[in-house]
């Protein structure tokens, strides 16, 4: 069994989206245009005709799913794994105040693209990497044959799980942009069934 594609969405804008804050594991809500954006992005998605819709277990990625569900009448399922890197202290910093708290070497190293620990206590994004592909191969193959699987998550976890599920080496990651908030990858298995390849990425719903 395995599904024939894997649609990976960011969920809506939030509060600290909109003031550049890390939020990590925190559990924001949507704002109002986050709202808005998972309606839109819901219309969309419905015409591909989802078999399962998974969701981070955040509030932010279930809302976003909810609209979905609502018109499709298929039920949201959690996993925990989708949950975006855990920032650890740096959770509702602003970058510039993260920094401040690191040694020059680590901010340095960050600001280079660096996989730098999201704080002493927060994780490196090969670890978030790791989880998340995890998850997308195992939500994947337990699917239904031929069937389209909507999965709602983080920016950072979204696009670093995509990446090692499709076997992009770790120094790529930071060629791939960020995720807008109700952006979409699209995965598809390539009919012999071996592998897993990006079809989509970065697609938002056209704005009403």
């Amino acid at each position: 069994m395995t599904a024939a594609q894997l649609v990976v969405l960011r969920h809506g804008r939030t509060a600290w989206n909109a003031s550049g804050r890390f939020q990590g594991q925190a559990d924001i809500p949507l704002d109002e245009r986050g709202v808005a954006q998972a309606e839109r992005a819901a219309e969309v998605l419905a015409e591909l005709a989802p078999a399962e819709i998974v969701s981070s277990d955040l509030s932010r990625a279930r809302q976003t799913a909810e609209p979905l569900a609502r018109l499709t009448a298929v039920a949201v399922r959690t996993d925990p794994r989708l949950r975006e890197i855990s920032v650890g202290s740096w959770e509702g910093l602003t970058i510039e105040q993260a920094l401040a708290t690191m040694s020059p070497p680590d901010a340095e190293a960050y600001l280079a693209g660096e996989d730098v620990r999201r704080s002493p206590t927060g994780e490196t994004v090969a670890e978030v990497a790791a989880r998340a592909s995890e998850a997308l191969a195992e939500i994947g193959a337990r699917a239904e044959p031929g069937s389209t699987v909507v999965v709602v998550m983080h920016g950072l976890a979204g696009k670093v799980g995509v990446a090692q599920l499709v076997g992009l080496p770790n120094d790529c990651w930071r060629a791939l942009g960020s995720l807008h908030n109700c952006g979409w990858i699209s995965v598809e298995r390539h009919r012999t069934g071996d592998y897993w390849r990006i079809s989509d990425y970065n697609v938002t719903a056209p704005r009403s």
